[in-house]
């Protein structure tokens, strides 16, 4: 072989080498073959992926450029995030195997759950990133894939500052009818009514037919 058909081989080998994504970037085991982070018809990216997963010690995490997210709204005015500032991001120790000892263990979430230290300055951050400005203590900071559904806990790409649903008073602090659709979810994946990553695909989407979609209304 000469030198330069063998330098032709070793550049072609190091091409196919992939230098490896780490799990804050993995898709979701059941994701679809379309490219991660597309906008799929219904709102949600075509694939969720993997965060980093729960933190020994949490730091304040950037967040999108201010006003570059948009909300969106169905038709009776409850809001959704923008799907490209937040897709939704999973929890890598959350799967269908590790249901038991993880988000359908009580108290779970608790262990996992960022400090107000961290998740307030990211919220004032984050409510600028989506031009929110009402009062900030009207929006919940909130995770779009819950962390009983196995969210990310500290990806910004699982958070949003969620502003007050319709017929919310002003200074009456954040409602949210989300909590309650995640609590239905939650019961639904931890009896084994409904798997996992149908749970999450559903609320990452859209929270408000979630329910719908998966037949538990």
């Amino acid at each position: 072989m000469t030198v330069t058909a063998l330098s032709l081989l070793l550049a072609a080998s190091v091409a196919g080498c992939s230098s490896g994504k780490s799990s804050d970037s993995a898709k979701h085991p059941d994701a679809p073959s379309s490219p991660a982070g597309s906008p799929a018809p219904g709102g949600a990216p075509a694939a969720l992926q993997y965060g980093p997963g729960p933190q020994t010690k949490y730091t304040v995490q950037a967040q999108p450029a201010p006003g570059s997210c948009k909300y969106r709204f169905t038709a009776d005015k409850q809001p959704l995030p923008d799907p490209k500032c937040t897709p939704g991001a999973l929890n890598p120790k959350v799967t269908q195997a590790t249901l038991k000892t993880t988000v359908c263990k009580s108290g779970y979430t608790a262990t996992i759950r960022p400090p107000v230290s961290v998740t307030g300055p990211e919220k004032t951050a984050n409510a600028k990133s989506y031009s929110y400005t009402g009062p900030i203590g009207d929006a919940e900071y909130d995770h779009l894939v819950s962390l009983v559904l196995g969210g990310d806990p500290d990806d910004p790409r699982n958070i949003w500052t969620e502003p007050p649903s319709p017929g919310h008073k002003a200074g009456g602090g954040p409602n949210n009818p989300k909590d309650s659709v995640e609590a239905k979810l939650s019961a639904a994946v931890c009896s084994n009514k409904v798997q996992l990553a149908a749970a999450q695909n559903a609320i990452a989407t859209d929270w408000t037919t979630a329910l719908a979609k998966l037949g538990l209304t």
